[in-house]
């Protein structure tokens, strides 16, 4: 099984985009920045996100080396700035916590975390100013807690009012006024609100000051205390924010909100991975009171980012390199080797524009000796199925998406061992791919061929096989007329003349199997065996037809007319007589015959078959009705019209 979380190995090339970002952050020497990481869900943002934290830190560890190795040699060199990290997952705080107050404790914390670390180096002085920063967090949850109106001239945006229900204990809160009687004010509201409000609003005789002052004061007090901490720390900040776009609209926003209050300051840098899409979206609900035009929203997260890195969409050949990559992570080669098929595969896949292909036969020669057989069988089906995950709508080569693919792959092969099923892995994997990526209903009316037949081959498999493979390829029946199906058919291994029903049996989680003799009696199962093997008429299986029960006769009904479905040229098929023989038990099944019948493309139907119907009783009726349609042949045209006449 392959985990769905975001990953530090790079198995999509994406390593050099991630390197390209921390360059910047390096090149920026102290200045801010901001960074966006966009893509769709999936994509692989949150690994792109941890591909920059490692190569930030690699960068921190070669200048710290390279200034350890010059004054070793006697050369003047000024110490490398630390960075500093701060991962801050806003939907984590979502429904708990204030998303702007937790990033902004975030980021304080950190600093106090590394000063109490390195109090010895940094004195007792940089440590109080951390823990002041503390502090100013602390007062602008009591604000926030107070009204609205603090907190929106605290985030600077004019954010709906929040936490109103003590709003009128603070006396300066709506002229923005917010001073520490206000909050002592609050005291009188103590009852009314939470533990946690309770523990805020007793400020520590330290906090004192921190009270004192309205909110732009506050801001721009914690704004130059921490650019002061880190420049006397000689620290860069780097806030790493992922998960953004899974956040209900107003978390976002808060989030970015706070985001604000740090931006354009020196020694800070900001990385945000989030659906571009997503954001949009929650900006348009956020201001929905306010008419936006398309633009406005689109600038909205685009004033906050300065350098926007976009995660690029995967093509054939990186599905590709990323199946076969996932079979080798998973494959019993010692680490080391993985590494080195996976920098390789890195390497070609940065030289597909220049005309390199990557294939299997680059994989396998890669791997050489080490390559196991059944290895060698996982990657030949991933090398047959990247074109389809890649095109497929429902998939569009969307990393997390195949994973679960393989994930489910992998435990539909782990049941039917378990249950002692024996059964192809390809099979399973071609019939998992049409149910991931096909039709509801063409999936279930090619389990329902697979069901209905005897031996587990499924004749109207064959016949699209056919269709499909053909030297003249030939156009599918509804519901498999799609682009997706025509290329699955073409997917080797060809299933038609396989016996699918193990297959069928370990993926039933989506769709029933009926088995035959659960749904028909001894009896009835012998009579459907006879009349499909039957070639002609036969008088004495239409007699044991009317000795049925209505519920046997409609199951057998059933399974003759999905038969039926397979057929394609409808003169005088075998599979009429046996449809016929059922017809005459009862009304209701040949008034079911004769809808199918009326529903047959016209370019199917044959003029043999006119003689078979007319002398029924409901024979001219459907006579009519094909007489309606508009794309019979000549021959059928002209039977048809001399029998009504």
């Amino acid at each position: 099984m392959w985990s769905d979380n975001q990953t530090a190995r790079d198995l999509l090339n994406f390593q050099h985009v991630a390197d390209i970002a921390a360059e910047r952050i390096f090149g920026a020497k102290g200045q801010p920045l901001s960074i966006g990481i966009s893509g769709g869900w999936g994509m692989g943002k949150s690994s792109m996100m941890e591909l920059l934290h490692i190569s930030l830190k690699q960068r921190v560890a070669e200048l710290a080396m390279a200034h350890s190795v010059a004054i070793e040699a006697g050369h003047e060199s000024v110490a490398p700035d630390e960075v500093r990290f701060v991962n801050f997952n806003a939907w984590l705080y979502q429904g708990h916590d204030d998303a702007r107050a937790a990033l902004m404790e975030a980021i304080a914390q950190s600093l106090v975390d590394h000063a109490e670390k390195e109090k010895g180096r940094f004195g007792a002085g940089v440590l109080k100013k951390a823990k002041g920063l503390l502090s100013r967090v602390k007062w602008f949850r009591a604000a926030s807690m107070t009204g609205g109106a603090a907190l929106a001239l605290y985030t600077g945006s004019p954010l709906p009012l929040m936490f109103t229900s003590v709003a009128a204990a603070g006396g300066g809160l709506m002229d923005g006024d917010l001073s520490s009687g206000d909050v002592e004010k609050l005291k009188t509201a103590y009852e009314s609100i939470s533990k946690e409000g309770k523990d805020l609003l007793a400020a520590k005789k330290e906090d004192e000051k921190v009270a004192a002052t309205t909110p732009p004061k506050a801001i721009d007090t914690f704004r130059t205390e921490l650019q002061a901490t880190l420049k006397e720390m000689k620290i860069t900040l780097v806030v790493l924010i992922d998960d953004l776009d899974r956040c209900l609209p107003e978390t976002a926003i808060a989030t970015l909100e706070a985001m604000r209050l740090f931006l354009f300051l020196d020694r800070t840098a900001f990385v945000i991975a989030a659906d571009e899409d997503m954001i949009r979206e929650s900006v348009r609900v956020h201001f929905k009171g306010a008419q936006l035009s398309e633009g406005m929203v689109r600038s909205y997260f685009d004033k906050l980012i300065q350098l926007p890195f976009r995660v690029p969409p995967l093509g054939t050949q990186d599905v590709r390199a990323y199946l076969m990559m996932l079979f080798i992570d998973a494959s019993e080669l010692e680490p080391d080797r993985k590494d080195e098929i996976r920098d390789a595969v890195c390497m070609r896949l940065g030289q597909t524009w220049n005309g390199a292909r990557f294939d299997r036969a680059f994989v396998l020669e890669t791997i050489g000796d080490d390559c196991t057989p059944d290895l060698r069988s996982r990657i030949a089906i991933a090398d047959r199925i990247a074109p389809i995950l890649t095109s497929s709508p429902e998939i569009r080569g969307n990393p997390r998406l195949i994973k679960r693919f393989l994930n489910s792959l992998a435990l539909r092969a782990s049941l039917a061992e378990r249950q002692g099923v024996a059964v192809d892995e390809e099979v399973l994997m071609k019939l998992l791919l049409f149910e991931r990526c096909g039709t509801a209903e063409a999936y279930g009316a090619l389990l329902s061929s697979v069901n209905v037949s005897a031996d587990g081959r499924s004749n109207k498999l064959k016949q699209m096989e056919e269709a499909v493979r053909g030297e003249t390829s030939a156009p599918l029946d509804k519901p498999f007329d799609v682009p997706f199906v025509r290329d699955w058919l073409l997917l080797d291994p060809p299933l038609g003349e396989r016996d699918l029903r193990a297959a069928a049996y370990v993926s039933r989680d989506n769709f029933a199997i009926i088995g035959r003799p659960d749904e028909l009696s001894p009896e009835a199962l012998e009579l459907l065996d006879a009349l499909l093997a039957a070639t002609q008429p036969s008088p004495p299986l239409t007699e044991k037809a009317k000795a049925l029960s209505y519920r046997d006769a409609a199951a057998i009904m059933d399974r003759i007319l999905v038969k039926a479905g397979e057929e394609t040229r409808w003169g005088v098929p075998s599979i009429l007589n046996a449809a016929l023989a059922v017809a005459s038990v009862d009304d209701r099944h040949a008034r079911e015959l004769s809808s199918f019948l009326a529903n047959r493309p016209g370019p199917q139907l044959e003029a043999g078959i006119v003689p078979r119907v007319v002398l029924l009783p409901w024979g001219k009726d459907l006579l009519r009705l094909w007489a309606n349609k508009t794309d019979l042949s000549a021959p059928m045209r002209k039977r048809v019209e001399r029998e009504i006449a």
